[in-house]
């Protein structure tokens, strides 16, 4: 029987070469748009809990009900009674239903990143082929969208509602028209603050606790604050108080631009100059939320 000579290790300068069968990857590279937009869809279906377990699902699909029923009721009655105009204008709307904006707000955004904060999953993000900005872009643009699919959605079922019961045609189409245009800066808006304060408190819960008190707790100063303003006679003030809310910003812009009427105390709303200040303003804190998210996302990416 034939023995085998024994194996040496390789001494020196040999060395063994090992075929075990890997090929390189000849197929398409799809690179960063497609992680980008992947990220995106990923982001907004998990904003609604799709693809994720019944539990996940329940709170945000139960807030999009509670937009959406008050809505529905008010169409009906519309049609019942033969009115002759919607019982709320499509610009506010989403004024009357902040508490539960802010609640998805709270509920969702730190689910979007907390998680990827607190299990250190971010850096595998930036391994390749997505970048900062990618993943920020992502981030911001699903929550946004998700948020203006949940106050568009009611502004939906009152304007064909408000075609079911024959109102004007032209009018209805303006208001709701400027409806979208003032839930697409308020969805902006939320989505950055709620973002910001989600990615510099890693645990869901406190994430969750400290959107609800910087929406819930700046709304309640500012609309005091305006009050006593308007009991002084310190009217002039009132309008300026509200640049301190994200509720009262997106009040004072619609009032001054979009035909709302304000519902600021006294009814003193923002006039056009000052509304000026009112867009600057949303849109620099919009702009200022981005700018945070990039700088956050640098220092955890690394």
């Amino acid at each position: 029987m034939a023995v085998e000579p024994p194996v040496t290790a390789p001494s020196g300068d040999q060395t063994r070469i090992h075929n075990i069968g890997y090929r390189s990857y000849d197929g398409p590279r799809l690179g960063r748009a497609y992680a980008r937009r992947s990220l995106y869809s990923q982001s907004l279906r998990g904003s609604y809990g799709l693809g994720r377990s019944v539990k996940s699902k329940v709170l945000p699909m139960l807030l999009f009900v509670v937009m959406c029923v008050p809505a529905a009721i008010m169409v009906a009655v519309a049609v019942a009674t033969k009115a002759k105009e919607l019982p709320v204008d499509y610009t506010r709307y989403a004024i009357i239903m902040q508490a539960v904006i802010s609640l998805y707000v709270a509920s969702q955004a730190p689910q979007s990143v907390s998680r990827d904060l607190r299990f250190k999953t971010v850096p595998l993000y930036f391994s390749r082929p997505i970048e900062t900005a990618d993943y920020v872009r992502a981030k911001f643009a699903a929550l946004a969208s998700a948020l203006f699919v949940l106050t568009a959605a009611p502004l939906l079922v009152l304007y064909v509602g408000a075609l079911l019961a024959k109102l004007d045609f032209a009018d209805q189409t303006e208001g709701f028209a400027q409806g979208l245009v003032s839930v697409a800066l308020l969805s902006l808006l939320f989505a950055g603050i709620g973002l910001v304060i989600a990615a510099v408190t890693p645990r869901r819960g406190f994430g969750i606790a400290a959107v609800i008190a910087v929406m819930t707790i700046s709304y309640g100063a500012v609309s005091t604050l305006q009050a006593i303003a308007d009991a002084q006679n310190s009217t002039g003030a009132v309008p300026w108080i509200g640049l301190f809310s994200p509720v009262t910003l997106i009040d004072g812009v619609q009032s001054a631009f979009l035909g709302a009427a304000s519902t600021f105390p006294g009814g003193i709303g923002p006039s056009h100059g000052e509304g000026v200040v009112y867009v600057l303003v949303t849109l620099g804190l919009i702009a200022a939320t981005y700018g945070l998210l990039i700088r956050r996302y640098r220092k955890v990416g690394l």
